[in-house]
């Protein structure tokens, strides 16, 4: 359940118990007015029902610049009787503003986020050339470039043009660090690079297609539903590190054919990720609450979704022509 908290003018008393009607909100309160003429109010409402919440009042919130919302979440309650609302939770979808938070906390290139993508780095590329099973999972859970690209398949489905151009250049940036730095591995280490953990990587195979689709299906979900226990599952499942390290550390060593077997596998996880998130959002009815930011959103999804879907066909023929070339590369 969420407990919400409003701070709007006292003129929209009668619109606030509407809303508070309309989404069976199970408690609603009013507070004495300030000198400003701003009335406090709060209610509690069940976790399907904020996005409508938040929608109902966004028009009042864009009229009203004092006004405000805050939302917090409810981790305990008497009497028993309200544990009925708890079930509804898992099969709630978060709210649309809720999602953005959390969205646009991963798309800040700060030097957190490059000393974090730098250290990832190199745990996956010790963990590679080790052949160290457990220190490439360790680089896999930290998993600093799977946020940007699930908070780019959101910028997409919303509209959002700020939040997609800091999301394109967030991945970027951890992409380069995470292909640059191995490259150096690569160049002046004179280790042989035949581990089989590092030549798995360069395997391409046409089933990665529907793993790397389904994983990124599965990220998107656990985001949407709030499930964040499943995210560590879905960082090691849709884990792009490894191979972007696996390219760099091949680049470097000049294995040109495994680096372009590599290469071939991190773009084809890269296109699926973004493909399976943003049909995971739009299903999930993740979109803006006015009309035109919800037509500039659907020229933003018929864009996108043309992109990765050629991308993806255009990579799935590719593969299934030189099956035999990307598979033996590493052989």
């Amino acid at each position: 359940m969420k407990y919400i908290e409003i701070v709007i003018s006292e003129h929209s008393h009668v619109e606030v118990v509407k809303i508070a009607e309309n989404v069976d909100a199970i408690d609603l309160r009013f507070f004495s007015t300030d000198k400003d003429k701003m009335q406090r109010s709060r209610m509690i409402i069940a976790d399907d029902q904020l996005q409508k919440v938040l929608d109902s009042f966004s028009h009042i919130i864009g009229a009203q610049p004092e006004a405000k919302i805050l939302v917090l979440e409810i981790d305990g309650y008497l009497p028993k009787s309200l544990e009925e609302n708890k079930k509804e939770k898992s099969k709630a979808t978060e709210a649309r503003e809720i999602i953005y938070a959390d969205m646009s906390k991963n798309t800040y290139i700060n030097s957190n986020y490059l000393a974090l993508v730098i250290l990832s780095t190199i745990v996956a590329s010790i963990g590679l050339i080790e052949n160290n099973v457990a220190v490439i999972i360790g680089a896999m859970v930290i998993a600093p470039l799977l946020g940007p690209n699930i908070a780019l398949s959101f910028a997409a489905v919303t509209g959002d043009t700020k939040l997609m151009l800091s999301s394109v250049k967030t991945v970027l940036a951890g992409l380069s660090i995470a292909i640059v730095l191995p490259i150096f591995i690569g160049y002046f280490s004179d280790l042989p690079f035949d581990t089989p953990e590092l030549l798995s990587r360069t395997d391409v195979k046409l089933d990665m297609f529907l793993l790397a689709l389904a994983s990124g299906a599965a990220a998107a979900l656990s985001i949407t539903t709030g499930l964040s226990s499943a995210m560590v599952g879905v960082m090691v499942a849709v884990a792009l590190l490894p191979p972007a390290a696996t390219l760099g550390i091949m680049l470097g060593s000049g294995n040109w054919s495994l680096a372009h077997s590599t290469a071939i596998m991190l773009l084809m996880n890269i296109v699926s990720i973004n493909l399976a998130s943003k049909i995971v959002f739009i299903i999930q009815g993740i979109k803006p609450a006015l009309w035109p930011e919800q037509e500039q959103a659907r020229k933003f999804m018929l864009f996108y979704g043309i992109v990765w879907i050629t991308l993806l066909v255009t990579l799935f023929i590719y593969v299934y022509l030189n099956l035999d070339l990307l598979g033996s590369a590493s052989s």
